[in-house]
């Protein structure tokens, strides 16, 4: 559960305005009873004022009327509003030293079964570039002689669900192969 901003103001507030618990303030603020109690005592948090949590949009007047009723309820914080921005996905992520040369092999493997599959998706399940994908299909790579199609699953560059949910987003079916392509010699 996420905390309100300000805990001890706001459990300094939740104390001098309202009927709640120690342990139901103690709960919604994330501190121990006992330092409630002691905030309740004036033996800490002197001088701080308290933070109306109301007003700021963290919890609603019906929340802790319906708290204040039953002392067994504890507070939930409000839905925000307006929608928070989501959290920016991490950069590039790091294979082992020891798995960089199956990258070619997983890459070749998705090119040659899943040839729908746009190249922005197979950089994304396997953290890779556009120029590999690319000098991979061409059979420009520096190692093409030794590159031969493994699944990236199997090598443990990317997870099933990852490759299942790209297949889904290209409209195939998740979990069923196409037909082997078989080169002609």
């Amino acid at each position: 559960m996420t905390q309100p901003l300000m805990p001890k103001a706001t459990a300094v507030w939740l104390i001098e305005k309202t009927s709640l618990t120690f342990d139901q303030v103690a709960d919604f603020v994330g501190m121990h009873p006992l330092e409630v109690q002691a905030i309740a005592d004036g033996e800490v948090a002197q001088g701080i004022i308290g933070y109306d949590p109301v007003s700021n949009m963290q919890l609603t007047r019906d929340e802790i009327v319906r708290c204040e009723a039953a002392p067994s309820a504890r507070l939930v914080m409000a839905k925000p509003s307006i929608e928070l921005p989501k959290m920016r996905g991490k950069g590039a992520r790091y294979t082992p030293v020891a798995k960089r040369n199956d990258r070619p092999d997983g890459i070749a493997y998705l090119l040659r079964n899943y040839p729908l599959l746009p190249e922005s998706a197979v950089g994304k399940l396997l953290g890779t570039t556009k120029d590999t994908i690319q000098k991979v299909r061409e059979r420009t790579h520096w190692n093409s002689a030794n590159i031969k199609a493994r699944d990236p699953v199997i090598l443990g560059l990317c997870t099933q669900q990852a490759l299942n949910a790209a297949l889904v987003a290209i409209g195939e079916k998740p979990g069923s192969l196409p037909l082997p392509v078989t080169e002609d010699v």
